[in-house]
């Protein structure tokens, strides 16, 4: 059974834009000439473990940064990853890589992390009491395929931490579409009776996600690595919310490319750090073999 048929994908290719961007110039934001294992017109990859890799990213340089980490739950990825550390040194190992996270990022720009709960409680309070950014939001991103656990309540949302670097110098309104029943076509809320007032655009963009939806099909996975990928959809939102074309967005867990993948369509340039899974992300970017959930937001400005 196909769980995301043909109407729920877009085609995996970029949009049209009047900004053509130059070719990434990687002088202007790597410190060393350290050669990227791929480079794309517009970005470039760096294979290896993300606390040797960031060292050599320039200060102040990148405007947004998204992050999300291994969860410490002993899922195996590649050979080179460990995903079991005592709780002390996994919490350790974040605070390492969020400080040049946080050196990176332009003044004003953004930091996503996403995480659990119990993990971005503390990796929350470090960003705003040690390293000084300002807490933005903490969004709840609904999750629809967890189980349930013995003895405590059924988990159900991931937390994806949103802070800035002072005052955000970019923030996009982005609005999603009033609900409507797929089969009449009629509202599925009232929106306290004053629907009539409603933008027809859309309502603004909450910080509790439930449109997110899982990947599980093979469409967006790649099949060389069988952990746990992002939906684009979550990316779109990430990237428009926070940057403009031009602009430039890095991950230092790139996983399976996702976040390269919306950077290439939005017509943003990125950096990213993979250690087990970079042969993967080259064959898929340079195949345009990522494909893209609908999304039918709107964003303004």
């Amino acid at each position: 059974m196909d769980l995301f048929p043909e109407e729920m994908l877009e085609p995996p290719k970029r949009t049209a834009s009047d900004i053509v961007l130059p070719t990434l110039e990687l002088s202007k934001y790597v410190e060393r000439s350290k050669k990227p294992f791929y480079k794309a017109k517009h970005g470039a990859l760096f294979e290896g473990d993300c606390m040797a890799v960031l060292p050599t990213f320039k200060d102040e340089s990148i405007d947004t940064v998204f992050a999300d980490p291994p969860f410490n739950l002993d899922k195996k990825y590649g050979a080179k990853s460990n995903d079991n550390l005592p709780e002390r040194e996994y919490v350790i190992w974040c605070k390492a890589w969020l400080d040049h996270c946080a050196r990176v990022l332009k003044p004003g720009g953004a930091l996503f992390v996403y995480n659990l709960p119990r993990w971005n409680i503390v990796l929350g309070a470090y960003l705003m009491e040690t390293v000084g950014l300002t807490f933005r939001h903490d969004i709840t991103v609904d999750v629809k395929s967890t189980l349930p656990i013995a003895g405590r309540l059924y988990p159900s949302h991931y937390s994806l931490l949103y802070f800035t670097k002072g005052k955000p110098k970019t923030f996009r309104k982005i609005r999603t579409p009033l609900e409507v029943c797929r089969h009449c076509g009629g509202d599925i809320k009232d929106y306290g009776g004053h629907r009539h007032a409603m933008n027809p655009l859309g309502v603004n963009l909450k910080d509790v996600w439930t449109d997110i939806p899982p990947v599980r099909h093979w469409k967006f996975k790649s099949k060389d690595r069988p952990a746990n990928a992002l939906s684009t959809k979550l990316l779109d939102r990430v990237v428009e919310m926070s940057t403009v074309e031009g602009d430039m967005v890095m991950d230092p867990f790139g996983g399976s490319g996702t976040t390269f993948a919306v950077a290439e369509k939005k017509n943003r340039y990125w950096l990213g750090i993979e250690l087990d899974f970079a042969q993967q992300i080259k064959e898929r970017m340079s195949e345009d073999d990522i494909a893209h959930h609908k999304n039918t937001d709107y964003v303004e400005g």
